[in-house]
């Protein structure tokens, strides 16, 4: 099994965003009994809570049903409990960083380093601006997940 969680600062746009895409993505590739997903947030704010209107509605808009996502806070124990931890931003990977267990830093990565044909670092947060960025932000989840995809094939998934 290869688990996957996708961290942003609330886990209410990017990360259940990316994980909805990415969840479909393995689905679509028949890898759902090899590759699990899951996101979070750094901060506790929106524990419990269903993903932003505006990201569910942009998901949706391309057939992801993020609905039935909620929000839950990062934790020590995710690097125990997953493979790939992947950050949305400097901030996220910073806060991870300083809860990744001695020996579990290998797991943390930012997210948009699998797509390094975009030349951007960092998934910004569309939560302060309008709908146009979460269809932005969506372009961006779905090239990297295209390329997360590929390195889990070949690095975890290779026989």
């Amino acid at each position: 099994m290869v688990n996957v969680v996708f961290v942003c600062l609330g886990n209410i746009c990017r990360s259940p965003s990316a994980e909805g895409v990415f969840r479909k993505l393995v689905r679509d590739e028949g890898l759902s009994d090899v590759i699990t997903t899951d996101s979070s947030g750094t901060s506790g704010w929106h524990i419990g809570e269903a993903p932003d209107p505006r990201a569910q509605e942009a998901a949706q808009r391309r057939g992801i049903d993020i609905s039935d996502l909620r929000g839950r806070k990062s934790a020590a124990r995710d690097f125990r409990d997953f493979d790939y931890v992947l950050a949305m931003d400097r901030r996220n990977y910073a806060d991870l960083s300083a809860i990744a267990p001695k020996g579990a830093e290998d797991r943390l990565h930012m997210f948009l380093s699998f797509a390094p044909h975009l030349g951007e670092t960092e998934v910004p947060d569309p939560y302060y601006g309008g709908d146009q960025g979460f269809d932005d932000v969506l372009d961006m989840i779905e090239a990297a997940s295209k390329g997360l995809l590929d390195h889990i094939r070949k690095t975890d998934l290779a026989t």
